[in-house]
């Protein structure tokens, strides 16, 4: 199989292939511990925009780079794999592994541009069909953060019977003006330029990632020997390391369903979702997060029924933090997975 940067299956990744309607697809997905018989130990993992299945574990064939949350998933962690079988898809839509835009479509041809439109719930659906052919009738827990978390509240709203506890992380019931406008201008770069284009979105991205305090802190106006400012050339960096291992035509895809994300859309608006969730529900935001800033996350809290308080995590590394905080994040994940919930 070829595909981009897709490796062997030697580095631990399985496949699941299903189909949507004009769209039949593969879905690349890992594992880490020991399903129970019944499979009601098990945990559903889910990846920001450019994440993929690869939670924990070193860079290695089919992985161009180590498990974005290394220290939660594995013995005695957060996601203690002596105990839960965790699982994560990487999403309908990506580039490790799973059908995306740079893969073959049903005529032989490469999809690219004529890949469809793949939204959060196509995604979910497609999700669905995964746990089907994993025996699971219901996660003991969702968790996701950012475009992750997304998926992880549509799961709930799906399917709340399959959804037994929910962990929501930097994420919002729906794409606001402001994400879809930062979103429309990396989106225009890519148009341009596939490849040159991304870095430069990568750019854009990552300013909104981070905080205004954490990159004055870091780099002020110092300037390297090549007459750049040092902050420049940390974008510079952050796009190159992307350009390398992640499709362009999956960053549009994505970034598209991340825009379109609503999950009140044809339930009667979003508080009216929100109230069908029967998940244990933690819901977190980062108190520097400009881009899903924690109003976004203040409203699902008040709107889903077993939520309860807001969680905060403290970080100066803005959106980020769901991915830098790892001990915060394994306080939250323990506070969920503390009690089992019932089948």
């Amino acid at each position: 199989m070829t595909g981009w940067r897709d490796g062997d299956p030697a580095g631990g990744r399985k496949w699941h292939r299903g189909a949507l309607p004009g769209l039949p697809f593969r879905l690349a997905y890992e594992t880490w511990g020991e399903p129970d018989d019944d499979r009601s130990n098990a945990v559903l993992v889910l990846h920001a925009l450019t994440g993929d299945s690869h939670v924990a574990g070193p860079a290695g064939p089919g992985h161009p780079t180590a498990g974005w949350w290394d220290g939660l998933v594995g013995p005695g962690l957060a996601l203690d794999t002596d105990r839960w079988f965790v699982v994560a898809p990487n999403a309908l839509g990506g580039c490790q592994g799973s059908t995306g835009p740079w893969d073959t479509a049903p005529d032989g041809r490469p999809w690219g541009e004529r890949f469809p439109a793949v939204g959060i719930r196509d995604q979910v659906r497609a999700e669905l069909g995964l746990a089907d052919a994993l025996g699971v009738r219901s996660w003991a827990a969702v968790v996701g953060g950012s475009m992750g978390g997304m998926r992880a509240l549509e799961w709930a709203v799906t399917a709340p019977e399959r959804v037994r506890s929910l962990l929501v992380l930097a994420a919002p019931a729906a794409s606001g003006a402001d994400q879809i406008a930062l979103a429309s201008a990396q989106l225009h770069a890519l148009k341009l330029h596939p490849q040159e284009g991304m870095a430069v979105a990568r750019r854009i991205a990552h300013h909104g990632y981070r905080t205004a305090a954490e990159l004055n802190a870091r780099f002020g106006r110092s300037v390297q020997g090549d007459g750049r400012f040092a902050v420049e050339s940390y974008l510079d960096h952050q796009a190159d390391k992307l350009a390398g291992r992640f499709d362009p035509g999956s960053y549009r895809v994505l970034t598209e369903a991340m825009n379109g994300h609503d999950v009140g859309r044809g339930r009667g608006g979003v508080r009216a979702a929100l109230g069908a969730v029967t998940a244990r529900t933690l819901v977190a935001g980062i108190d520097t997060d400009r881009l899903y800033p924690l109003e976004q996350q203040r409203e699902l809290a008040e709107a889903i029924p077993a939520a309860g308080d807001l969680r905060v995590v403290a970080s100066p590394y803005g959106h980020d933090g769901f991915l830098v905080e790892e001990e915060q994040v394994a306080a939250l994940l323990g506070e969920l997975l503390r009690v089992r919930s019932p089948r």
